[in-house]
């Protein structure tokens, strides 16, 4: 096999540079209960379901002795909405090499998934900016609709069901050490592109971009890793 039956890619950080409005959202929401927000806050969330991020908020607004108190529902709503306007009023930004990539997968008629810990109100949002520039994607996975959100293989293994391909037929790529932990984990054949956070994570392949990339290449890339990790950087 020279090319994957199906290709499986996180979005934020991965497909979209997205992860410095990720941060304007996220500093716009503490803000609001004034609480600063800074990237080693955002790196230490990154890759995770909202659900761990608002949960490391909350802990930050219990920490300041806030009067009233918000509640989790709350500061979620807010992110969400801070977040779901930023990338309605944004120009979508794709990251090195990754609108390319998608487009040869849709080229040679590949099955593709978007595979997200965003949740569902924010993902159909980008969707339907990113459909205007690439096409369409197969399936997408929210991390709102997963029993399990990464780092558990369970978003990659719901993705491979849905599109009815053997996880190990799939090639993933993903950017954050959490979404390659669950790629991997899931038995996906997983391409890392290291971004905000360093990746060493035995199983995946990692490089610093997708730029003059192919899906072949990717592939047989990801498929030549056995078990260890692999760093190949673009010069």
């Amino acid at each position: 096999m020279r090319l994957p039956k199906a290709v499986l890619f996180d979005l934020d950080g991965t497909l979209l540079e997205s992860e410095h409005l990720w941060l304007r959202a996220e500093q716009r929401t503490m803000a609001h209960w004034d609480i600063s927000w800074s990237p080693s806050d955002q790196q230490a969330c990154l890759g995770g379901p909202l659900e761990r991020v608002v949960a490391y908020m909350h802990e930050l607004t219990v920490s300041a002795n806030l009067a009233p108190q918000p509640t989790s529902q709350e500061i979620s709503d807010a992110l969400i909405s801070n977040i779901v306007h930023l990338f309605s009023t944004t120009e979508i930004e794709w990251r090195p090499g990754a609108r390319e990539i998608v487009l040869e997968t849709h080229r040679l008629g590949i099955p593709t998934a978007i595979v997200t810990a965003s949740w569902r109100v924010l993902l159909d949002a980008v969707l339907e900016i990113m459909c205007d520039h690439v096409g369409n994607f197969t399936i997408s996975v929210a991390g709102d609709e997963v029993a399990h959100s990464k780092p558990d293989p369970y978003p990659y293994l719901e993705a491979s069901r849905l599109l009815r391909v053997g996880i190990e037929f799939c090639l993933a790529i993903e950017d954050s050490p959490t979404g390659t932990a669950s790629a991997v984990s899931a038995g996906a054949p997983t391409v890392a592109v290291e971004h905000l956070a360093p990746i060493s994570v035995p199983g995946a392949v990692v490089m610093n971009s997708l730029h003059g990339r192919s899906l072949e290449e990717l592939w047989l890339l990801a498929r030549s890793v056995e078990g260890r990790s692999e760093r190949i950087l673009n010069e």
